[in-house]
This record gives structure tokens, C-alpha cells and sequence, in this order.
């Protein structure tokens, strides 16, 4: 079951987008599997992709098409079709072609040029998309665009993901409502290395697109790239923001109108990105591990992941074990030449562990049972030897994640 995650109970229509999701029966039946979303002329789009080197056929397109698209208003981005199901991933020449034959189609029954559409896909990998059963649902999905579909496209983009997730924010600026809204799927193989899983963010904001890409890695870089459920990076990953300028607000210039909008964008950004590790496949926990007090920022990451991507801590916080030698283990490990074990301070819910080295003398077992018991639990490391800090959200590691793994074909 997530953790402490619902589904969304409204995410607000973006002036300038709209969005459908049909059946197409690509893999599976009786479910959605087919998301088409539609910008207005002059939308500005930005996206981040995956930097696993086995990239995705619609990856290769996508990024072929907005590299070409996005300093052209006129002809930049204006759809995106997104499959689940299927990832047309390692299918060679003919995976290439489909995805291009997909932008194709969308482009045909839109009325634009196909580099103006971006491919997306998500499910096993290895396959061959089933074209007929893409192209038979196209005209459904154009003739059902509409604003008020995000709760819909957030569902038709998930393969194990057990609830759709997505997100919403109204800022003022200027004295006119911003609106941000944004949707993401994701649940296993799942590990930054950009941006992780698939996820889509359009905002009526007006943003020039040099801005509109700092603000994207800026956004990434404290929310997906930061989350982490079994150290597996996707051949699929993608997130794409895009900004329709529908707003009365104007265009973003200022500091301050720049710095109100990046904190309705992270915000976005943190919530459908931690919620990929609150629906984590088979996961009972949600964990966040705080490395402070490091040299350098790097250091700080590096200790982070060691601990999030430990099986036996993932397996110890899935039992309620308080066992925290897996935690000084993990940490002890760590390849970071600046780490001194004799200056280490570990808590965990803020309940100390270990201070300067050593078993914390407040420590109980009983205190430490009860903390180990919670759903949501922050393991704190504090290095003292510098200034800097680091944080990742993830998941423990559970019976049911290795059952769905294992089942994932059949």
C-alpha cells in the first residue's frame, strides 16, 4: 500500500493545454494506456532525459524534436503522446521508426509538423509497440482533448504505480493568478540520473526559454534527481515543463517574480516527485536520509545514496528492525576519504543513535522499537567536518517489490 499517499482531488486546468487519455489496448485492456496532451502556438517547452546510454527509441526522438523545435516559437513544441505499456526500448530501427510514425499521426490529425510532437513511452522493455492498436485510438484521443483531464492523463500514464500522482499551485504574481500543475508516474527502476520515471508539468506562466530550462534543471536537481527506490535507472525517463504564457501576469523578469514562481515549481516538482517514492513498489516506508556537516556537497550525496540504496537498511526498516549497526555499516563503508567515524552523529526521527562514534548513552531499544515502527522516518547524519548537506528520498525493500518484479511480465 503507499505511503500516506491519495490520489489527487483536484489538479487545476493550465490555460493553453489540453489533455486526453483513451484505451488503446497496447498491452493491457480495460485500462487507459494512451495520454495525448495539446499546447497552444507559442508554448515554451523544456524537458531533462535519462542518461542511462541504453536510451529508449522515443527518447532519442523527443529530444531529436525539441533540440530543432525550441528556439522557434513558431514551430516549437505542441504535443506530446505518451504510451504505457510498452517502452519501445532496445528495438532497433524499427523502435525508431515507430516513435517517429507516432509524432507522424498525432501531427497528421492536429494539423502540425511531426517534429512539433514528442514521443514518450513507458513499459517492458525489449518489445515492439503495437502500432495498429496506437494508430486505432489516435482519433479518440484528439476528439476527447479537453483542460479538465489532468486526473485522467495521471492515470494513463501508469504501469505499476498503484494511484495517480499529481499536483497543483496557484501563485500571484503581479497581482494575476499563475497556475502550475504537473503529473508523474513512477514506481520502480527508479534512480536519478536526470530526472527519473516520466513526469509532465505545464504552467500558464510566460517564460522566455533560456529561463524556462535553468529553472527546470534548478527544480530537478531538489526533487527527482534526489528520490531513489532500488538504485535502477529507466531507459525512458523524461520530465517535460512546459509554459503556454496564457497568464495575465506577464512575462517572468524580475528576481522576485522569478524566485515566487521557482518555489510554486518546486513545490510541484518535490510532491509528485516524493510521491513516485510513497507509491515505490511494495514499499511500507518513507524515508528521507539527511546528510549534514560535510566537506562538500558531494561527499554528502555520495553517503546519502550509500545508506538509501543499502539492502539490508532497506530490509531492516521494511521488518521495524532497529537494528542501526546497518546503518553505521553502510556509512562505514563509504568510498568519501574525508569521513572520521570518531566525529559521526546519527539519529533517526531524532532519536540519537550514535554520537562521536559511539552508541548514544539516551538510547533505548525500546525507544529505538517505537521509532522503527513509523511509516515516515528521516535517518539524520551529521559528519562534522564541514558545512554542507545532502538529501534523499527513498523506500524500504520489501517482500511484495520482489513478487512484483518478478510477475512484471506475466
Amino acid at each position: 500500500m503507499p505511503v500516506n499517499l491519495r490520489s489527487p482531488d483536484n489538479l487545476l486546468p493550465v490555460e493553453g493545454v489540453a489533455l486526453s487519455a483513451v484505451e488503446a489496448g497496447i498491452r493491457y485492456t480495460d485500462r487507459t494506456d494512451l495520454v495525448l496532451m495539446s499546447f497552444t502556438e507559442g508554448t515554451c517547452v523544456s524537458a531533462v532525459f535519462t542518461k542511462n546510454k541504453c536510451c529508449a527509441a522515443p527518447v532519442v526522438i523527443a529530444k531529436e524534436h525539441l533540440l530543432e523545435s525550441s528556439y522557434d516559437l513558431d514551430q516549437g513544441v505542441r504535443a506530446l503522446l505518451v504510451n504505457s505499456g510498452n517502452a519501445n526500448a532496445v528495438t532497433g530501427e524499427k523502435g525508431l521508426a515507430n516513435a517517429k510514425r507516432c509524432c507522424e499521426v498525432i501531427a497528421k490529425a492536429l494539423s502540425i509538423d511531426a517534429k512539433q510532437v514528442l514521443p514518450f513511452s513507458t513499459g517492458v522493455i525489449g518489445e515492439q509497440l503495437n502500432m495498429t492498436a496506437l494508430e486505432r485510438a489516435i482519433p479518440a484521443a484528439v476528439e476527447n482533448l479537453s483542460q479538465e483531464n489532468w486526473l485522467d492523463a495521471a492515470k494513463g500514464i501508469m504501469t505499476t504505480d498503484t494511484l495517480p500522482k499529481g499536483a497543483s499551485r496557484i501563485i500571484e504574481i503581479n497581482g494575476e493568478s499563475v497556475t502550475i500543475t504537473g503529473i508523474s508516474k513512477g514506481s520502480g527502476m527508479i534512480c536519478p540520473n536526470m530526472a527519473t520515471m516520466l513526469a509532465y508539468v505545464v504552467t500558464d506562466a510566460e517564460i522566455e526559454q533560456t529561463l524556462l530550462d535553468e529553472l527546470l534543471q534548478r527544480g530537478v536537481d531538489e526533487s527527482f534527481n534526489r528520490i531513489t527506490v532500488d538504485s535502477d535507472t529507466s531507459t525512458n525517463d523524461a520530465l517535460v515543463l512546459a509554459a503556454t504564457g496564457k497568464s495575465k501576469a506577464g512575462k517572468l523578469c524580475s528576481d522576485s517574480e522569478i524566485s515566487s514562481f521557482f518555489d510554486g515549481l518546486r513545490s510541484v516538482l518535490i510532491e509528485i516527485a516524493t510521491a513516485v517514492i510513497r507509491d515505490a513498489e511494495g514499499a511500507t516506508k518513507f524515508v528521507k536520509v539527511q546528510v549534514r556537516g560535510g566537506r562538500d556537497e558531494e561527499c554528502c550525496k555520495t553517503i546519502a545514496y550509500d545508506i538509501a540504496h543499502s539492502p539490508l537498511v532497506k530490509t531492516a526498516l521494511f521488518a521495524s528492525d532497529p537494528n542501526w549497526g546497518r546503518i553505521l555499516m553502510a556509512l562505514g563503508k563509504s568510498a568519501v576519504d574525508s569521513l572520521n567515524m570518531d566525529k559521526v552523529d546519527i539519529s533517526i526521527n531524532n532519536l540519537p543513535l550514535i554520537t562521536a562514534g559511539q552508541p548514544a548513552t539516551s538510547y533505548t531499544e525500546e525507544a529505538g522499537q517505537k521509532i522503527f515502527n513509523e511509516a515516515e522516518i528521516t535517518i539524520d547524519i551529521e559528519l562534522h567536518t564541514g558545512a554542507q548537506a545532502w538529501h534523499v528520498w527513498t523506500s524500504d525493500l520489501s517482500h511484495e517489490y520482489v513478487s512484483i518484479n518478478a510477475d512484471y511480465r506475466s
